[in-house]
């Protein structure tokens, strides 16, 4: 499954509904609006992140734009070499591009990622706002993992 049809059927999909969550909430959410979903559980919002996952490393947004460029080109490559054999890791690694094209463009476009998505976890509060990226990139390191654990053993 090198063909980049394939890569364009799992990736695209995604990349396109990050995009347009984002035009949405910069053209209908204000940046001190927060639209309650499920009141005291869910919230739409608008934030912006110059930094990566949890806000940390604020202010270096050219740092993590040039990180997520590298570890595209990489991955692209990767995927074009059929380095990702197994389905569950061709979708995983189809997530994770579709996770980092959306914050890179978001990057290139902004100067900065969009967040909106505010969830409150009662035993937390508020979790860091997030974007269809985001759960992209963590669905993603979930699928990793859980092939991660069906590999089989190599003898030695």
């Amino acid at each position: 499954m090198k063909s980049p049809f394939w890569l364009l059927t799992l990736t695209l999909p995604f990349y396109v509904l990050d995009q347009l969550t984002k035009e949405l909430v910069l053209r209908f959410i204000a940046e001190d609006e927060i639209v309650p979903v499920i009141p005291g559980v869910f919230y739409l919002i608008r934030t912006y992140n110059t930094g990566a996952a949890f806000s940390m490393g604020q202010n270096n947004n050219w740092f993590f734009l040039i990180l997520a460029a590298a570890v595209f080109v990489v991955l692209l490559a990767l995927w074009f070499r059929g380095k990702f054999e197994r389905p569950l890791t061709r979708v995983a690694i189809a997530l994770l591009l579709a996770g980092i094209a959306g914050n890179l463009t978001d990057r290139i476009r902004h100067g900065h990622v969009i967040d909106f998505l505010d969830v409150v976890l009662p035993w937390y509060g508020h979790w860091p706002a997030f974007n269809v990226a985001d759960s992209c990139i963590c669905v993603a390191a979930g699928l990793l993992f859980i092939g991660a654990l069906k590999e089989p053993k190599r003898s030695r």
